[in-house]
Protein backbone atom coordinates (compact mmCIF):
# COMPACT_ATOMS: atom_id res chain seq x y z
CA UNK A 1 0.00 0.00 0.00
CA UNK A 2 1.44 3.38 -1.02
CA UNK A 3 1.94 6.06 1.60
CA UNK A 4 -0.50 8.93 1.40
CA UNK A 5 1.09 12.26 0.46
CA UNK A 6 -0.05 15.13 2.64
CA UNK A 7 -1.13 18.43 1.15
CA UNK A 8 0.74 21.60 2.11
CA UNK A 9 -2.15 22.59 4.39
CA UNK A 10 -2.06 19.19 6.14
CA UNK A 11 1.72 19.37 6.49
CA UNK A 12 1.57 22.89 7.92
CA UNK A 13 -0.92 21.93 10.63
CA UNK A 14 0.64 18.57 11.48
CA UNK A 15 2.91 18.81 14.54
CA UNK A 16 6.56 18.23 13.72
CA UNK A 17 8.09 15.57 15.91
CA UNK A 18 11.85 15.62 16.24
CA UNK A 19 13.22 12.47 17.73
CA UNK A 20 16.60 13.30 19.23
CA UNK A 21 18.92 10.76 20.82
CA UNK A 22 19.47 13.37 23.55
CA UNK A 23 16.46 15.13 25.04
CA UNK A 24 16.65 18.95 25.15
CA UNK A 25 16.61 18.84 28.95
CA UNK A 26 20.11 17.32 28.79
CA UNK A 27 21.51 20.42 27.08
CA UNK A 28 24.29 21.90 29.22
CA UNK A 29 22.72 25.28 30.01
CA UNK A 30 25.98 26.48 31.56
CA UNK A 31 27.85 26.20 28.25
CA UNK A 32 24.88 27.07 26.05
CA UNK A 33 24.97 30.78 26.99
CA UNK A 34 26.73 32.75 24.21
CA UNK A 35 29.66 34.27 26.14
CA UNK A 36 30.37 31.08 28.09
CA UNK A 37 30.28 29.02 24.89
CA UNK A 38 32.70 31.53 23.40
CA UNK A 39 35.04 31.22 26.37
CA UNK A 40 35.22 27.42 26.36
CA UNK A 41 35.43 27.30 22.55
CA UNK A 42 38.32 29.77 22.48
CA UNK A 43 40.11 27.92 25.27
CA UNK A 44 39.64 24.62 23.43
CA UNK A 45 41.93 25.98 20.70
CA UNK A 46 44.69 27.42 22.91
CA UNK A 47 46.50 26.13 26.00
CA UNK A 48 45.83 29.44 27.79
CA UNK A 49 44.35 32.83 27.03
CA UNK A 50 44.60 36.01 29.05
CA UNK A 51 41.64 38.02 30.24
CA UNK A 52 42.48 40.70 27.69
CA UNK A 53 42.73 38.18 24.84
CA UNK A 54 39.34 36.66 25.70
CA UNK A 55 37.80 40.10 26.05
CA UNK A 56 39.07 41.04 22.57
CA UNK A 57 38.07 37.71 20.95
CA UNK A 58 34.55 37.86 22.40
CA UNK A 59 34.08 41.64 22.02
CA UNK A 60 32.68 41.92 25.53
CA UNK A 61 33.13 44.09 28.60
CA UNK A 62 35.31 43.41 31.63
CA UNK A 63 32.28 42.89 33.86
CA UNK A 64 30.49 40.57 31.44
CA UNK A 65 33.58 38.42 30.93
CA UNK A 66 34.28 38.31 34.67
CA UNK A 67 30.77 37.13 35.55
CA UNK A 68 30.72 34.38 32.93
CA UNK A 69 34.29 33.24 33.61
CA UNK A 70 33.45 32.97 37.32
CA UNK A 71 30.46 30.72 36.57
CA UNK A 72 32.64 28.45 34.44
CA UNK A 73 35.34 28.42 37.10
CA UNK A 74 32.81 27.51 39.82
CA UNK A 75 31.71 24.56 37.64
CA UNK A 76 35.40 23.63 37.25
CA UNK A 77 35.15 23.96 33.46
CA UNK A 78 37.98 26.50 33.39
CA UNK A 79 40.89 27.31 35.67
CA UNK A 80 42.01 30.84 36.37
CA UNK A 81 45.47 31.89 37.49
CA UNK A 82 46.80 35.38 38.07
CA UNK A 83 50.51 35.84 37.42
CA UNK A 84 52.54 39.01 37.51
CA UNK A 85 54.29 40.51 34.52
CA UNK A 86 56.58 42.79 36.46
CA UNK A 87 54.19 44.67 38.72
CA UNK A 88 51.18 44.17 36.48
CA UNK A 89 48.78 41.29 37.19
CA UNK A 90 47.91 39.09 34.23
CA UNK A 91 44.96 36.71 34.55
CA UNK A 92 45.21 33.56 32.45
CA UNK A 93 42.52 31.00 31.79
CA UNK A 94 42.75 27.40 30.66
CA UNK A 95 40.14 24.77 29.87
CA UNK A 96 40.10 21.92 32.41
CA UNK A 97 39.57 18.27 31.52
CA UNK A 98 36.03 18.62 32.94
CA UNK A 99 35.46 21.63 30.70
CA UNK A 100 36.81 19.84 27.65
CA UNK A 101 34.52 16.85 28.35
CA UNK A 102 31.52 19.16 28.89
CA UNK A 103 32.23 20.97 25.60
CA UNK A 104 32.53 17.64 23.80
CA UNK A 105 29.18 16.46 25.21
CA UNK A 106 27.58 19.80 24.27
CA UNK A 107 28.88 19.61 20.70
CA UNK A 108 27.74 15.98 20.36
CA UNK A 109 24.28 17.02 21.56
CA UNK A 110 24.09 19.95 19.15
CA UNK A 111 25.28 17.75 16.24
CA UNK A 112 22.56 15.20 17.08
CA UNK A 113 19.93 17.96 17.10
CA UNK A 114 21.20 19.27 13.76
CA UNK A 115 21.18 15.79 12.19
CA UNK A 116 17.64 15.24 13.46
CA UNK A 117 16.42 18.60 12.17
CA UNK A 118 18.04 18.07 8.78
CA UNK A 119 16.52 14.60 8.56
CA UNK A 120 13.08 15.99 9.36
CA UNK A 121 13.26 18.59 6.60
CA UNK A 122 11.14 17.91 3.54
CA UNK A 123 13.11 16.84 0.43
CA UNK A 124 14.10 19.77 -1.72
CA UNK A 125 13.76 22.36 1.04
Amino acid sequence: MAAKRLSKAETATRPLRLESPLPPAKLDRLIHEQIRLGIVSALATQPTLTFGELKRILSTTDGNLSVHARKLEEAQYIACETVFDGKLPKTEFRLTSEGRAALSRYLDHMEALIRTARGARAPGS
